[in-house]
């Protein structure tokens, strides 16, 4: 019994299919508005089949969308999710009436599960579509269909981040049908590509960190094998508000280099300024570590703003040897009171002073005297200082108020004399070294500061040349 049913409501609709077929149209009674159901249902009967009478004219779907919004870029697999407004156009041969024999219906809603609908799918969409369904559709009196529906989309995309946070993107989406070549199914875009990247613009301008630049697209016809397939490629082109990240990231990371800078002027033998750049590399270890969460990571390369942050730490640490150096130098050398040799004389107080312009106090000038000289002016200042003992000159002894002075008293006065002289000549020296040792340390951080300085200013022009370049080329 229910399968006879079953073939008398087949034959009926076919019946009624026929008659559709042969006048073309829907029928529409008197007093009812829009085509009857019965014509309709003929139609939802065919719906496994394409709405063709011909079968050999192809079906025409018109495709666009508006990106509505950017919902997450994931650059260690490479996908990018985005929400889509999608509308799909198609035509229906069956589902076709005369307005005026139907109360002037001109539109009427259908559920999209009771018509054939064509299978566009995009061809990088690598998730679960997840997307709210909509199950109407609306169709127009001469048969054409529109479909509006929402797609979350997570698509798979080549992400570039190497000029990360001013990176630009560039990613694909395929629409085209799934199983239809181009015999059975053509796909167009509904508006141009210049339309649409207005219309996603004007949703997208305020959205979140990303930023729609353009909408390229073009057809194609995808060949393999024998068969071949009509698909519409769009090229979406979005662009990263570098704002978060320059506050964040650029601008704490400038200001930490500053002050590492500034710190050279800290007197080179103070030992507080060993310990100052020491707490200065810990607080910008801690920033590493915090703006580790803020950076892209992907293994196909690191970001030009981490190879930038590498280098100013690496910097940093060059610059806490070169104070420990130079510490050394003033500390450790001057403590042994060791000449200062003569090359170093020649080549850091004499050329390298000179290079970086180094001025010498007033009252102290380089000398450049070799050992011998040395110790010919130490004798002849030496000489000078000679006192003889009374006993020495020409035999005669030194009175006073007639009283004759005795040679024992004069000879320890003498010794006391030369003891003094000696404890003299011995600061003395001890202060000259100090000088000397103090100056090639002066000099030296001189040197290793307009070093540090051009490293810095090369690297920090490098970084904004390309970064200028990448955003002209956008």
């Amino acid at each position: 019994m229910i399968l006879f049913q079953q073939r008398r409501s087949f034959f009926s609709g076919l019946f009624l299919l026929t008659v559709t077929t042969c006048h073309g149209k829907l029928v529409c009674k008197e007093g009812q508005s829009g085509p009857t159901h019965e014509s309709m249902q003929a139609v939802f009967d065919m719906q496994p089949f394409r709405p063709a009478v011909n079968l050999s004219n192809p079906t025409i779907a018109n495709i666009s969308f508006t990106l509505y919004a950017v919902l997450g870029v994931n650059e260690k697999a490479q996908l990018l999710t985005t929400f889509l407004w999608l509308r799909l156009f198609w035509h229906n041969e069956y589902l076709v009436w005369e307005p005026e024999e139907c109360d002037g219906v001109i539109r009427i809603s259908l559920p999209v599960k009771e018509l054939w609908s064509p299978d566009i799918i995009v061809y990088e969409f690598v998730d679960d579509d997840v997307s709210q369904a909509c199950p109407y559709v609306y169709v127009n009196h001469t048969g054409h269909i529109r479909w509006d529906r929402m797609l979350r989309l997570v698509s798979a995309c080549n992400l570039e981040i190497f000029s990360f946070p001013f990176d630009v993107q560039n990613c694909t989406f395929t629409f085209g049908s799934y199983m239809h070549t181009i015999r059975d199914v053509r796909v167009s875009p509904a508006l141009t590509f210049n339309e649409m990247s207005e219309n996603s613009k004007q949703y997208l301008e305020a959205s979140g960190e990303w930023e729609l630049v353009d909408i390229l697209g073009e057809t194609s016809i995808l060949q393999f094998g024998i068969d071949e397939w009509d698909i519409i490629t769009f090229w979406v082109v979005i662009k990263r508000r570098p704002v978060l990240y320059v506050v964040n990231l650029l601008i704490p990371s400038s200001f930490l280099m500053l002050i590492d800078i500034l710190s050279f002027y800290l007197p080179p033998h103070s030992v507080d300024r060993a310990s100052f750049k020491m707490t200065l590399i810990l607080g910008y270890t801690v920033f590493l570590l915090i703006m580790n969460d803020l950076l892209p990571s992907t293994a196909n390369g690191t970001p030009i703003i981490g190879i930038y942050f590498s280098v100013c730490l690496a910097l940093m640490v060059i610059s806490l040897l070169e104070t420990v150096i130079i510490t050394n130098v003033l500390h450790h050398s001057s403590m042994k009171y060791q000449e200062v040799p003569n090359w170093v004389r020649v080549v850091v107080l004499k050329h390298i002073a000179n290079m970086i312009c180094y001025r010498w106090p007033e009252d102290v000038r380089p000398t450049h005297k070799t050992q011998e000289d040395k110790s010919e002016s130490s004798n002849d200042s030496t000489g000078a200082w000679v006192i003889q003992p009374v006993s020495q000159a020409d035999g005669r002894h030194p009175t006073y108020n007639g009283d004759t002075v005795s040679l024992p008293e004069l000879q320890l006065i003498c010794q006391y004399l030369k003891e003094l002289r000696t404890h003299l000549l011995s600061v003395q020296k001890e202060s000259e070294l100090l000088d000397q040792w103090c100056h090639v340390g002066y000099v030296l951080d001189f040197l290793l500061f307009r070093i540090y300085l051009l490293l810095i200013s090369c690297y920090a022009m490098v970084i904004i040349t390309m970064w200028c370049i990448w955003i002209s080329q956008t």
